[in-house]
């Protein structure tokens, strides 16, 4: 059964606007600027679930899949200090905003790649508050994001081209200072209202 919630429907129409442009950079362009705009929306209520943090790892709750674009909509609940590792996207894009709190977001660029290693470089680190939004296009994917906060939740909305099953996770080698392994990982979502299988 589809997940309802305040403002569902006028959430859709906006995202759908700015898919239908297709071109990548056009579409990221214009999600960025209507997540921000519906952020600050008062018809627009994310569920109530989504201020419900999940111990151990950030909550991870698919809202919705466009079945006219195919794009996907992921709601994050970070308890303090909840993070991810430095990852990718699988070459997907995608849009995030910040609903609640605040995140550490620092971008990463592919300084080396061989065979199975990869090198990294920080490419700068932000504080992004509530109504903020940035696009994450390929190949500048890499990236971390971490609530800093050691009391309060931040959650965030996520837009994806389409929902996003995989991702590289990189983790330090140990043999080889200053180089990461990508492990090749497969992404859950946390259960919503109803459903009977969790993750």
């Amino acid at each position: 059964m589809p997940l309802l919630f305040p403002g569902k429907d006028k959430l859709v129409h906006a995202l759908d606007a700015a898919v239908a442009l297709r071109e990548d950079h056009a579409v990221a362009e214009a999600l960025r600027e209507t997540l921000a705009a519906l952020i600050v929306d008062r018809d627009v209520q994310l569920p109530a679930l989504v201020q419900q943090p999940v111990d151990g790892h950030y909550a991870r709750r698919e809202l919705y899949v466009s079945p006219a674009h195919g794009y996907s909509v992921v709601a994050m609940t970070w308890g303090p200090r909840q993070g991810t590792q430095i990852h990718d996207h699988a070459g997907v894009w995608c849009v995030e905003g910040v609903w609640q709190g605040q995140l550490e977001i620092t971008q990463y660029e592919l300084a080396e790649h061989v065979g199975s290693a990869y090198r990294f470089h920080a490419a700068g680190t932000q504080l992004a508050d509530a109504g903020s939004a940035g696009a994450l296009i390929p190949p500048h994917e890499y990236h971390t994001i971490r609530n800093a906060s050691d009391a309060d939740i931040a959650v965030s909305l996520h837009v994806y081209k389409h929902s996003l099953e995989r991702c590289g996770i990189y983790l330090a080698d140990v043999q080889r200072p200053g180089w990461m392994q990508c492990e090749d990982r497969t992404i859950h979502s946390d259960p919503l209202p109803g459903e009977l299988t969790t993750h």
